[in-house]
C-alpha cells in the first residue's frame, strides 16, 4: 500500500505509483530543477483493462502495459468525480 501522508494543516497528500511492464512504455521522464523542482513522468498504460478501488483506499487503473495506483478513498473519488 502506498500510504496516505498527512501534511500538517494543509490536508492529505496522495501517494501514487506507476508500474510499466517495459521501459519502452515510458514516453518521457524529466526532473526539471531549474523550474522549481518539477518532475514529469509520461508513459503508455495501453488498452484500459480495469479500474478498481482496492480495499476502499487505493484507486488502481490497469492497462495492458502497466498499472497506475493512487491513494484515494471512495469518498474522495466520489467528490472528485462530482467536481467538488
Amino acid at each position: 500500500m502506498l500510504g496516505t501522508m498527512s501534511s500538517g494543516g494543509s490536508g492529505k497528500r496522495h501517494g501514487f505509483s506507476v508500474e510499466l511492464d517495459d521501459r519502452e512504455r515510458v514516453k518521457r521522464f524529466f526532473i526539471l530543477n531549474d523550474s522549481g523542482n518539477r518532475v514529469l513522468f509520461e508513459g503508455f498504460l495501453g488498452e484500459l483493462k480495469e479500474i478498481s478501488l482496492v480495499e476502499g483506499l487505493m484507486l488502481e487503473v490497469r492497462g495492458s502495459n502497466g498499472i497506475l495506483r493512487m491513494d484515494m478513498t471512495e469518498e474522495e473519488l466520489r467528490r472528485a468525480l462530482a467536481g467538488k
